[in-house]
C-alpha cells in the first residue's frame, strides 16, 4: 500500500491558498481517476484505489497544517505501512511557481507541516513532492503569503504542474522512491535530487 498524503488546511476558506497546494494536487489526481474523498475514523479524509495492481490511498488530514503528522502516525498504525511507502506533497516557498521537485529526506525547510510529520513519524526519511508557490512577500509576511489564494494566472500554471505531479504520483505508486526519482529527472530534465 502506498500512501500519498497532501498537506493543507481543511475547509473552503483555505481551498485555494498557496499552503493548500498539496491538497489541490490530490484533488486534481482524484478527479482524474474518478475518486471521491470520504471521512475516516481518524484525523483525515481518504480515498483508495489501485494503479498498476498496487493499492494506494490518497489522504487529506483534517487537522491544520501544523498538526499534519497526527494523520501520518495514524496511517502507519491503521494501514500497517512503513515510512518508505509515504509520499508527502506540500507547498514550497523555495521554489518558483511552475516548479515541482522530488526530495527523498532531510529537514523541514521551515515548513511546519513537514516538521509535524518528522516529529510524529520520528523520522525524516520519507519522500516529498515539493510544489513551488514562490516567495513574493515582504520580510515577516510569510504566513500571510502562504495563506493567500493563487491568482488566476498562477492557477493556469498549476494545471501543468499538476499534470506533471500526477505522473510522479503514478510512478511512486508503481515503483516507490527509485521510480519517482527517475520520472522526476525526465520531467525536469535535470539530474536526480536527493
Amino acid at each position: 500500500m502506498r500512501v500519498i498524503l497532501g498537506i493543507g488546511n481543511p475547509g473552503n476558506k483555505y481551498k485555494n491558498n498557496r499552503h493548500n497546494a498539496g491538497f489541490k494536487l490530490l484533488d486534481y489526481f482524484a478527479a482524474k481517476n474518478s475518486l471521491s474523498f470520504i471521512p475516516s475514523k481518524g484525523s483525515y479524509y481518504y480515498c483508495k484505489d489501485k494503479f498498476a495492481d498496487i493499492d494506494y490511498c490518497l489522504v487529506k488530514p483534517t487537522t491544520y497544517v501544523n498538526n499534519t503528522g497526527v494523520a501520518a502516525a495514524e496511517l502507519v498504525e491503521t494501514l500497517n505501512v512503513g515510512i518508505q511507502d509515504f509520499l508527502i506533497i506540500h507547498d514550497d516557498i523555495n521554489l518558483d511557481i511552475g516548479k515541482i521537485k522530488v526530495k527523498l529526506s532531510g529537514g523541514d525547510g521551515g515548513h511546519n507541516g513537514i516538521n509535524s510529520v518528522i516529529y510524529h513519524l520520528v523520522s525524516n526519511e520519507f519522500t516529498r513532492l515539493r510544489i513551488g508557490v514562490g516567495n513574493s512577500f515582504d520580510r515577516g509576511r510569510m504566513a500571510d503569503y502562504v495563506l493567500s489564494d493563487f491568482n488566476s494566472e498562477e492557477e493556469k500554471v498549476l494545471e501543468t504542474v499538476f499534470e506533471s505531479g500526477s505522473i510522479l504520483i503514478e510512478e511512486f505508486i508503481k515503483g516507490g522512491t527509485k521510480q519517482i526519482l527517475d520520472a522526476n529527472s525526465l520531467i525536469t530534465g535535470k539530474r536526480k535530487e536527493i
